[in-house]
């Protein structure tokens, strides 16, 4: 009967009957759909290798949400470089703190290997958190039995003294593989310093280098210091293995009698005592620096094929205070603008765009490594952004445009070296223009300059001058909607 009614409403009244016939296929459609995602979110919920807790899950660019279930295949090759630095600085960092109420960084299921007693290798799989950021986000499994809270290595991790962070990040160390028993290894601690006026600078050098540790290896001080529009001056200290002393777990350095020690408050205490070159001079450097909190670039290391190069950046922003005494005629600081950097690698044939500069409440450094025999094209410069409040944003411009207005002597020959310099980026909705006045520069050879550490290397460059310069930097633009604009004194380096 019920069949029959149908038949005869189908054929008196089609297209009624067919339209309540779609709208019955689309009902079952949505409410099939709907059980399925019912059915895997409870799938989800009982996976124990499902990251969970929070609002938000940060994962690398390009990764497919799939890839959350970190314990699969994708799970392999599932890392985030830097992560420390991305939670201090990006997700847990003070500027954030009203936006953003509790940060947990997690590892699940990560592909190790544990060695037995009897030196058998099983594979496993491992994870890792911090208990109490977990517990923050809501994320806490629960305890069956015991305890688990945050222990001396979660809180190192998480919220470092400072004095742990320059040794996190500002430690030595040894070449890796590719780079053993090659001469042209070399380490240093980097610091400069500019007086109240800007008319006189320091540049201060701690250097290990050669085949180390195993070979012909040593350490070495060169300082030079600077007037504007005079001739500057070097003095070289150099020392035996037996007198240098170095840690691949922390960043302090002694080479003969100079030294580099980190305090317990974070400062850096410099000691130094060199003769001059070409002289009968003696430098005495004591200096206090002073890294202003936040303002650091965490590192990088390039590799390719031989070629190695790092750098870190643990006093982007500093000052300095203490003496620099010329045979016994004394500079006092207080204050003083200031930077530090470490740098390591392998600088055959290598040349470099960099700096370093204040502008205004803006600290930004920029550079780019080019190896002499790279078959990559030219990279973009990096441009990196700090405030008060520590990284603020990043750029990738394309080149800088040099205007060669100035012309310096560097032994016999007359060089063209830059007299302003320009640099701009366009990210999205953020803008950065850099204006870079030149005030002061000098250039060294570098297929004579024994710290290059591979004079035939460089007389292979196409430009083999280094130039070192000092000048004023200027930016425009905006970042996140706030407006970026500064000035202020900095260093530059360049090749001609």
């Amino acid at each position: 009967m019920i069949g029959l009614l149908a038949l005869r409403n189908l054929v008196l009244r089609p297209w009624r009957t067919a339209f309540l016939l779609l709208g019955y296929s689309l009902g079952v459609s949505v409410m099939i759909v709907l059980l399925s995602i019912g059915e895997a979110l409870l799938s989800q919920a009982r996976d124990e290798k499902l990251v969970g807790g929070g609002s938000v899950t940060v994962l690398p660019e390009g990764i497919d949400v799939e890839v959350m279930k970190t314990g699969g295949l994708g799970g392999l090759f599932f890392s985030i470089d830097h992560a420390r630095f991305i939670y201090r600085q990006l997700l847990a960092a003070p500027r954030l703190a009203s936006n953003v109420s509790a940060v947990a960084p997690q590892i699940e299921g990560k592909l190790l290997y544990a060695r037995t007693a009897d030196g058998r290798e099983v594979p496993v799989l491992a994870g890792g958190e911090l208990p109490s950021r977990t517990a923050a986000v809501g994320a806490m499994p629960p305890i069956v039995a015991g305890a688990w809270s945050d222990d001396g290595a979660d809180r190192r991790w998480a919220d470092p003294r400072p004095e742990e962070l320059r040794h996190d990040i500002d430690h030595f160390h040894l070449p890796p593989p590719a780079a053993r028993n090659d001469p042209t290894w070399a380490e240093w601690h980097y610091f400069n310093v500019l007086s109240a006026d800007r008319k006189r600078w320091a540049f201060i050098s701690f250097m290990v280098g050669g085949e180390v540790p195993n070979g012909k290896w040593g350490g070495q001080v060169l300082i030079t210091l600077h007037e504007e529009g005079g001739a500057s001056r070097r003095f070289v200290a150099g020392a035996l293995p037996s007198a240098v002393q170095f840690s691949t777990n922390n960043a302090n350095l002694k080479i003969g009698d100079a030294s580099v020690v980190v305090l317990s408050d974070g400062r850096y205490a410099v000691r130094a005592r060199a003769v001059e070159e070409h002289g009968g001079g003696t430098v005495d450097v004591a200096l206090t620096v002073s890294p202003a909190p936040g303002t650091y670039f965490p590192g990088a290391e390039l590799s390719e094929g031989t070629n190695i190069s790092g750098y870190v950046v643990p006093g982007l922003r500093a000052s300095a205070t203490g003496s620099i005494c010329v045979s016994s005629k004394c500079e006092h600081y207080e204050d003083a603008q200031s930077y530090h950097d470490h740098n390591w690698g392998v600088w055959r044939g290598v040349t470099w765009e960099w700096g370093a500069s204040r502008a205004g409440e803006f600290t930004l450094l920029y550079g780019r490594v080019q190896p002499a025999d790279s078959t990559i094209a030219t990279q973009p410069l990096f441009v990196y952004v700090t405030d008060s409040l520590g990284f603020v944003g990043l750029f990738r411009p394309r080149e800088i445009q040099y205007e060669d207005g100035k012309t310096i002597r560097v032994g016999n020959v007359s060089l063209n070296v830059p007299s302003k310099g320009t640099m701009v980026d366009v990210r999205g909705d953020d803008t950065l223009r850099v204006d870079l006045t030149i005030e002061d520069a000098s250039a060294t050879d570098t297929r004579t300059s024994v710290e290059r550490g591979d004079a035939l290397a460089a007389r292979r460059l196409g430009k083999p001058y280094f130039v070192q310069m000092k000048g004023l930097m200027r930016i425009s633009g905006r970042i996140a909607g706030r407006p970026l604009n500064g000035e202020g004194a900095g260093f530059f380096e360049t090749y001609r």
